[in-house]
This record gives structure tokens, sequence and C-alpha cells, in this order.
């Protein structure tokens, strides 16, 4: 896939969240086989661009080439101001929210809000494609309503103006993340546009990664909340697409070895105190169903300190590996519910979505 100068071997890409996807998590999911990530969403105005939120989620020192960071807003002329910023800060594609459903960025009417006004999207996209010499790409949903999908009116509007690249979740502003994402949209915009699509919306396995590329004809994927607590879906996707095989899940001491390093990392970044927090729901979704954790997860949710954390799940880790050891003919260690083994692979058939 090529965005701008730039050329993604491996298209498999992790969908911006905010308050997931800092920079810690991002380098994770790269290093764990994702080919392209994009910053938390930031916002344009330039009243909050010095908050502590706001250098946090703007973060991306040393990161990987290419740097893609994402901005929000209604004004042309802040998106514009917004995008001049983060270049010079070093970004080197800026991505522009449209598909945030959240009411806090819908009620300012920014987010998925603009796609019910295809005027303001055509101004806010020319403004910032004029405003940078680096790829702008657009993230979307496929409409405002399921009476309303206007997706592909948005995409054209979007090829005009220069957009390099889109991702386009399947569901619409209204429908939030209830009920099962739709492809026929996402379809039938790789089939109007020449620019890379990626496809995005329920990608929480393998073999789905597979039949949505099939379904939509898109050049690459984007995974969001599939990627919470597991990091390893992206390695497991693209193992599968190039040899048709599935991985086996990761065991305990790897996952012990990746929850350590990624909490060490939230707690020395946003300091310890507010760090234990913010690692508080990486660990639940780390820990959902993993077997017997509902008391560990107690202990974690409470846990004050940096050591604390570290100590239960050491002791939790520690003892399921003792157990697998112990119980040799027993299947792997299971970290999501829906799991299964394979006598051939040992590998899972299903995962959750977080």
């Amino acid at each position: 896939m090529q965005i701008g100068p730039y050329s993604l071997d491996n298209p498999l890409a992790l969908a911006p969240m905010v308050g997931v996807t800092d920079r810690f998590f991002r380098q994770l999911c790269r290093d764990l086989g994702a080919g392209y990530v994009v910053t938390e969403m930031l916002a344009a105005n330039p009243a909050l661009r010095e908050t502590r939120k706001s250098r946090l989620r703007g973060d991306f020192q040393g990161e990987i080439s290419p740097v893609a960071v994402q901005i929000a807003g209604s004004d042309p002329d802040w998106m514009a101001d917004a995008a001049r910023y983060n270049v010079s800060r070093g970004a080197q594609i800026i991505d522009i929210n449209m598909g945030c459903p959240a009411k806090k960025v819908c009620n300012k009417l920014a987010g998925s809000a603009l796609l019910s006004d295809p005027d303001q999207v055509r101004r806010i996209l020319d403004a910032v494609v004029a405003a940078v010499d680096v790829p702008v790409t657009l993230k979307i949903r496929t409409g405002p309503s399921p009476v309303n999908r206007n997706g592909i009116e948005i995409a054209q509007i979007a090829e005009t103006a220069g957009i390099a690249a889109l991702a386009v979740h399947g569901r619409t502003r209204s429908d939030r993340f209830k009920g099962e994402a739709e492809y026929a949209t996402i379809a039938a915009i790789c089939n109007e546009v020449q620019f890379p699509v990626f496809a995005n919306g329920d990608i929480d396995s393998p073999q789905k990664a597979r039949e949505v590329l099939s379904r939509t004809g898109a050049d690459g994927l984007m995974v969001g909340r599939a990627a919470q607590g597991n990091p390893w879906i992206f390695r497991e996707i693209r193992h599968f697409l190039d040899t048709g095989q599935l991985l086996p899940p990761p065991n305990a001491e790897e996952i012990l070895a990746v929850m350590e390093q990624h909490l060490l990392q939230l707690h020395r970044s946003y300091g310890e105190r507010h760090g234990v927090k913010v690692a508080r729901k990486h660990i639940g979704w780390y820990l959902q169903g993993c077997p017997d954790s509902t008391v560990t997860r107690k202990q974690l949710m409470s846990a004050q300190t940096a050591s604390e954390q570290f100590a239960i799940l050491n002791h939790y880790f520690r003892t399921r590996s003792q157990h697998a050891r112990d119980q040799v003919s027993q299947p792997p260690f299971m970290p999501y519910p829906g799991a299964t083994v394979t006598a051939r692979h040992g590998a899972r058939a299903g995962q959750r979505i977080s």
C-alpha cells in the first residue's frame, strides 16, 4: 500500500483509540506485527494544545516512520493550523477524524457528526490538504445513519480534495458500536475510488480478516477494539494471510512479559500514581477470559502501587505456567474466551471483541 511517498509492505493498521493507543501501545503493536499505527485523536482547538493530556497523546518522539498523527475538529482554519503545528513537530502523515461517534466529539460537530454535512467535509479537507506538504488521510464511518449511508459521496469528496488514503469503519454514526459491521458500503467505496482504502470494524480473528479483505476488496485492514489486551492479533493475522495457517496463542510467559513491559512504560510515562490507574484498564483487557482470573483482576484493580501490580501479576502467571507444565496433556494456555484448539496447529479458532 502506498500513502504518498510511504510504502507499507504490511498494510495491517492499528486504529487510533483515545485512551488506548498511546505511544507505548503503538510500539507494542508494531513489535507484534502491525505495519501502520496512528496516534490518539488530538483536538484541533489551539487552546487545548498545551494541556497535559494533549502532550501525552501527542507524544510520538522516536517512533518508526511514517509517523501519522490524527486530528479532530469542525473548523477548517483550526484544522489547517493543527495540521501545520503537528507537521512542525515531526508528523509525516496527518489523519483527519470523521469517524468518532462519541457524544462529546459529535456535540461539537466534529468526528462522525461531520458526515451529515458534506459541504463542511469538503471545506475541512481542502483546508488541511492545502496547509501541509505531507500526505493527508481520512477516517470515516459509512454515514450518519443506516438510512443515510453516504460513505461513497464522502469518499469521492476526499479523493477530489487530494486525500492520500481512507479508512472506513463499517458502521454509521448512529450505530456507534452496536450490532455487526457491514462491509457492502466499504466494498462500494473501494470500487469508486482510486486511493488506498483500509477496512475497519469487527476484525477480531485471522479468519475474519481474510473474509473482510475478500468481501471488500480493501487494500488494508485496520484493527481497533480486538487489539485491546491482544496485540498479538496482528502477527496472527499476518501469518494467516501469508501462509493460510493459524499460529498458536501466546503462552503465559509471553503474556506476562508483554504485560510487564507495557505496565512499566505506563508507570514511567504517566508517573506511578496515575500510571497505576491507566494500567488497570489494560490489565482488565489482558486478563479478560483468562482461567481463574476473577480474584486476580479484583486485586489488580485495587492495587495502589506499581510493585503491587507486578507482584500480583507474577504470582498469577507463574502459577498458570507451573500448572501448564504439570498438566502437559491439557491444551495450551488460552487467554481469550471462545478459544479452541485444533489438533494440527494448537491455535484458537475465535477471539473476543473487547
